[in-house]
């Protein structure tokens, strides 16, 4: 039984120096949580002045800090928690108490969703009462290394309360009697709960079981939470704690993607976490590997591409690889094209794992009309929205500029532009389709990369990225449509600004970022890094003291890329849907006082962006 304490003027004397922060809150005697409270009628006592108040008791009275875990500062009508090493931007608010209610502060603006409620009273409500605080501390804080030194990071309210009714549903989709909230010190307190022996919890899809909306269907359904708003953590926290509910009875989890770069970024955030997970995550190089990794027994984490499960015939059925319902697929993006039932993923993933349990996560919404991700992974368990994220400043907001008239093209080919830029854009995610535009694409890309077009369109970046640097310093990223046109843009700029340029990996202010082999000509061969260079020119990315400010990109780094220095895009590629929100979204990362993320429109996407956002 845990002992709960919350002091007030709580008195610590450290290097000759007395202080009393406002509340410490002591679990078994160990000071877990300081509060910062100033006098909401003073004016000069602020919320941002309570934040600067804790980090000076950090400076003074490191023994106070020790077993720390949230750091809660409030002016009583606006409240903010945060870790030791987060920074004012990363203070966030708790905006309910259920998970089902939703309020919004007084005084608090930018928060327009909601019931009026003081936002001190609902985060210790929400967030501090006792099984609530113990459940957060065990399975929702966990440590990232960044350039800056380690990193302690906290779960938001959005992803605590979608985790926890993502494990809710999983057991339910399971067939399993369980309580998704039951905290259990060790496996043998739950035998009751156990699914997998005979007579303790299996389903009676027969009884009365089967009148529990989705019991035992192996769909649990999909988590939406807008890209920028922590969505890997979200999937790491729920995999931890799919693992750890003894009712599971040590499960196998499966993290698929539909990309290699995509795949090893989620497999790095899973392995930098492995004390959570409880093990070490493993990822499949072979389609034989990835069939040996699924023969367990019990227990793993395994990361693989969906590319895996296809059979090296098409129309071959994939073999069985383990009959057990404790298993768990979790989907990156689960609105792909890919996910279908025809000769798509799904069906080969049944094939081979007919028992086990999908649940989909996702930053950009499923469409209305995609009829085929919801039979694969059930309804919705979590939204979170562009909107909500913006208020609770979990991201900036996006903010758009068309520079296409400065652009010259003749009246002929900007007809052309626009009777065809629809058709072309939709045929990037259908390979049949994009095959049979093979000739309007390649069109476009003479069209967009004609010599005279390029030299406008650098003259135009370059002034362009300038005037941003004087007012806000960070980085930039520019998106081509073809690797020739990356090289060509990148030569186009340099002849502008040649100190730019370096050919030495670890320096220079601009880079290409592409793939490519040695049968491709001679000019791109600087410009084609292996996956080494490529995490180089990544870390100096993320730097934001690095003198890399500006990166050229076909399709590398626009899906799950996270560089919060990032402000401004450029867009000089026709695209739409799920890919242009994925893409815009890099530059909407919270950093520092960066007030919003820019996308410059070279090509005209306007009207597909309404369309994405309207989904």
């Amino acid at each position: 039984r845990n002992d709960w304490l919350a002091v007030n003027q709580f008195t610590v004397v450290s290097n000759r120096k007395t202080r009393r922060p406002d509340i410490v809150l002591f679990v078994n005697g160990l000071p877990l949580v300081v509060i910062e409270l100033k006098n909401p009628e003073s004016e000069q006592a602020t919320l941002r002045m309570a934040y600067n108040q804790l980090q000076t008791y950090k400076q003074e009275l490191p023994e106070l800090f020790a077993f720390n875990a949230l750091l809660i500062a409030s002016d009583g009508m606006q409240a903010r928690f945060g870790t030791l090493t987060s920074g004012w931007d990363r203070f966030m608010p708790w905006r309910t108490i259920t998970g089902q209610d939703l309020y919004r502060e007084p005084g608090n603006e930018r928060q327009t969703e909601g019931e009026l409620r003081p936002g001190l009273e609902v985060l210790v409500q929400g967030m501090l009462a006792p099984a609530r605080l113990q459940d957060y501390i065990l399975n929702f804080i966990t440590f990232e290394e960044a350039a800056s030194g380690l990193l302690k990071k906290a779960a938001a309210y959005h992803q605590y309360h979608a985790v926890n009714a993502a494990l809710a549903s999983t057991l339910t989709a399971c067939g399993i009697r369980a309580d998704a909230g039951a905290l259990y010190a060790g496996f043998a307190e739950a035998e009751a709960a156990d699914p997998f022996r005979e007579g303790a919890g299996v389903a009676d899809t027969a009884g009365p079981d089967r009148y529990r909306p989705g019991f035992g269907q192996h769909r649990a359904g999909v988590v939406w939470h807008t890209q920028g708003s922590g969505k890997s953590l979200s999937m790491l926290f729920y995999a931890s704690k799919v693992i750890r509910h003894p009712a599971m009875q040590n499960p196998t989890i499966v993290v698929i993607t539909d990309r290699n770069d995509l795949d090893n970024q989620l497999f790095g955030t899973f392995s930098a976490n492995r004390q959570l997970l409880r093990q070490t995550p493993q990822q499949a190089a072979s389609r034989a590997d990835l069939q040996e990794l699924l023969q367990v027994a019990s227990g793993g984490v395994i990361f693989t591409t969906i590319q895996k499960f296809f059979p090296e015939q098409k129309g071959q059925k994939y073999p069985p690889l383990s009959l057990r319902s404790n298993i768990v697929v979790i989907a990156d993006e689960a609105h792909r094209s890919q996910y279908d039932f025809i000769d798509g993923f799904a069906r080969h993933m049944r094939d081979a794992l007919p028992n086990a349990t999908f649940i989909g996560f996702t930053g950009t919404p499923i469409e209305t009309d995609d009829k085929s991700t919801r039979a694969v992974f059930g309804d919705y368990i979590s939204i979170y929205d562009i909107q909500r994220a913006v208020e609770d400043g979990a991201t900036v907001p996006i903010y758009y500029e068309s520079r296409l008239a400065r652009i010259e093209l003749d009246e002929e080919a900007k007809q052309w532009l626009d009777e065809e830029f629809e058709a072309i854009t939709e045929a990037e995610e259908d390979e049949v389709r994009k095959q049979q535009l093979k000739s309007k694409w390649t069109r476009l890309e003479a069209l967009l990369g004609a010599e005279r077009r390029l030299k406008l369109v650098a003259e135009d970046i370059v002034r362009h990225f300038e005037q941003r640097q004087q007012i806000l310093r960070g980085k930039g990223m520019i998106v081509c449509m073809s690797r020739r046109i990356c090289v060509e843009l990148y030569e186009a700029i340099v002849a502008l600004r040649p100190e730019w340029h370096h050919d030495d990996i670890e320096r220079g202010k601009i880079k290409v970022v592409m793939t490519g082999s040695a049968s491709d000509p001679a000019d791109w061969q600087k410009h084609i890094h292996n996956k080494a260079e490529r995490d180089i020119l990544a870390r100096r990315f993320k730097d934001p003291d690095d003198e890399l400010e500006l990166v050229i990109v076909r399709d590398m780094w626009l899906t799950g890329f996270d560089a919060p220095p990032l402000h401004t895009m450029y867009i000089d590629k026709p695209m739409n849907g799920h890919n242009l929100m994925q893409a815009i979204a890099r530059v909407n990362r919270v950093f520092r006082d960066k007030p919003g993320g820019l996308v410059v429109d070279y090509v005209g996407i306007a009207n597909s962006l309404k369309k994405a956002l309207a989904v």
